[in-house]
């Protein structure tokens, strides 16, 4: 009886200890922490794509910052301008023509010396008034090839200017940052071209004007050649034929 008793107390005090520990045991389990690896990789995952979002971001403000400098380029104007020595040299090539002498670049003017200084030697005419009026005829003549010879001097005194007009703006050119300044150079070198062909329109008009006075004197001096050999041989006017004693006889 006493060995039964003993083995149930010390089965008791075993179980003791069994039986409490989930009482001692419970304030620990709730102090652990919890992983959870769905909800980290998630986490991370939104982290990735909130941090590829700004890398966007700032790839697309490099590529708007980029775009505003390549605009500012190309509408940067081009610093070099030779628009001023090209029209200098225009307006000297035209003064010269202005200043053409006797029969100038007018249409009027042009009738009306042909229809007296060059036209038909009048009938009436004194010899005086036709030795005048081929005399002012040289003199035209010679009026049309100086002003034709200024005005190669002048084309001439330009071609200097011209090749360094052409030069810089070739360099300009070249070196042009943008579109605009790279157009700007073409229509400039497009002014010069236009320049070079105004000197050699004023040349051309220049050499043509002193050739057709020169063509119009020899016309005009023909026909008045013409009318003074008819005068000369007209019977009453013009030479009369005579005796003409040669020697004297000394013995008379």
């Amino acid at each position: 009886m006493k060995n039964a008793l003993a083995r149930a107390l010390t089965i008791g005090a075993l179980a003791g200890p069994v039986a409490l520990a989930p009482v001692f045991a419970s304030p620990a389990v709730a102090q652990w922490t919890v992983f959870d690896p769905s909800n980290y990789a998630q986490n991370v995952l939104t982290a990735a794509r909130s941090l590829q979002q700004v890398t966007n971001q700032i790839t697309s403000l490099q590529n708007e910052a980029q775009m505003l400098m390549n605009q500012a380029r190309n509408l940067a104007s081009l610093p070099y301008s030779s628009i001023q020595q090209l029209q200098q040299s225009v307006q000297r090539t035209q003064q010269l023509l202005q200043q053409a002498q006797r029969i100038a670049y007018d249409v009027r003017d042009i009738d009306k010396a042909f229809d007296t200084t060059y036209g038909q030697a009048s009938l009436s005419a004194s010899d005086k008034d036709l030795v005048a009026s081929a005399r002012t005829r040289w003199l035209n003549t010679v009026g049309g090839l100086q002003d034709a010879m200024r005005v190669q001097a002048s084309v001439v005194g330009n071609i200097d200017g011209t090749k360094s007009e052409m030069s810089a703006l070739v360099g300009a050119s070249q070196g042009a940052a943008g579109a605009l300044q790279a157009t700007q150079a073409g229509n400039q070198l497009l002014a010069l071209q236009a320049q070079q062909l105004s000197d050699l329109t004023a040349l051309v008009a220049a050499n043509g004007r002193a050739q057709a006075l020169s063509a119009a004197e020899r016309s005009a001096a023909a026909e008045q050649g013409r009318e003074q050999r008819r005068r000369f041989l007209t019977p009453g006017q013009g030479y009369q034929p005579g005796d003409a004693q040669m020697f004297h006889d000394g013995g008379k």
